[in-house]
């Protein structure tokens, strides 16, 4: 039995799923190597069900944990659910090439998940960054995907939001308790979730941080990771972002979009209703980045949508 915190070393890629702890809190949790023999972690929910599976990928600075009550509503609609940590967050391995921290890297990782499970077709559910992910595979292999829910994200990223974003990641301070972990995340998101209780933003904290071995809180990813935000270039898929709503021309997609976001603003919707005539948008007042995802409209709008595809 391999535990959860038990890393080995660096080596060859390998197909075999090494699985740790079976359904734990109704989820399995495995590992397996990216292309270049990294280890990498992921929650798999209702490895029994038949239907197209649901990956769900997270956003730059979480993990598998922000999806755990999503996840456990898929698998009640009768869905495969697949919930990976991109390397350096949660409990895959940190790179130590800081390079490879961006998004390219992120879709071969995912597109070798999906063949060493032997998928020929998935939903992505990409929240931010795995939003990009999942147009990106789109681009590269637009046959895998079934469908695509773009979680408060659009080919191009406002500036703003951008720049909103480069000035916590990979500077996350040691936090001495849980509450005062929950207060920096309040204060960085508050304007974006003014209707949030305090247990909402304990919550979040539980899903951003975990205590390390000396007992402080941490957040839980690599802060090289900062260095995807160096320049415009990395933090973003490379050329016309607006050309990665051409492999999405055939796929269903569904945008859930925040209207407090900074992220994906009004134009940047408006401009995807018309590259994509048959796209579906669900709107959340008083909502930022990123939506839940189990906020009542946005769980109403998913079952309808995933009752599409078998």
């Amino acid at each position: 039995m391999v535990r959860a915190t038990e890393y080995l070393p660096r080596g060859p890629a390998h197909t075999k799923m090494e699985k740790f702890m079976s359904q734990t809190h109704g989820f399995e949790e495995m590992y397996y190597r990216a292309p270049d023999g990294l280890r990498l972690y992921y929650r798999q929910y209702n490895a029994r069900a038949t239907g197209t599976p649901v990956f769900c990928l997270p956003g730059m600075t979480r993990n598998s944990r922000d999806f755990r009550a999503l996840a456990e509503n898929l698998s009640g609609w009768g869905r495969r659910v697949i919930c990976p940590d991109l390397r350096g967050r949660g409990k895959s391995h940190y790179d130590p090439r800081q390079e490879n921290y961006h998004p390219g890297t992120y879709v071969q990782d995912i597109l070798k998940l999906a063949d060493d499970l032997d998928f020929t077709k998935i939903i992505i559910i990409g929240t931010s960054l795995g939003g990009l992910i999942a147009m990106s595979i789109a681009a590269l292999r637009p046959r895998l995907l079934a469908g695509v829910v773009l979680n408060d994200i659009g080919p191009q990223v406002a500036a703003e939001g951008l720049a909103r974003i480069r000035t916590y990641v990979g500077k996350a301070k040691e936090e001495s308790s849980w509450q005062d972990a929950a207060l920096t995340v309040k204060n960085i998101n508050k304007r974006f979730f003014p209707t949030y209780t305090d247990d909402m933003w304990m919550e979040l904290a539980h899903n951003t941080y975990r205590e390390n071995d000396e007992g402080l809180i941490v957040a839980d990813y690599d802060p090289a990771i900062a260095a995807a935000f160096d320049d415009d270039e990395k933090a973003v898929p490379a050329g016309d972002p607006w050309a990665l709503m051409e492999g999405l021309a055939n796929v269903p997609v569904l945008l859930c979009h925040g209207l407090l976001s900074d992220i994906l603003t009004p134009a940047i919707v408006e401009r995807m209703k018309q590259l994509k005539p048959d796209l579906k948008v669900v709107s959340l007042p008083d909502t930022g980045h990123v939506p839940l995802l189990t906020e009542s409209e946005c769980l109403k709008a998913l079952k309808a949508w995933c009752a599409l595809t078998p």
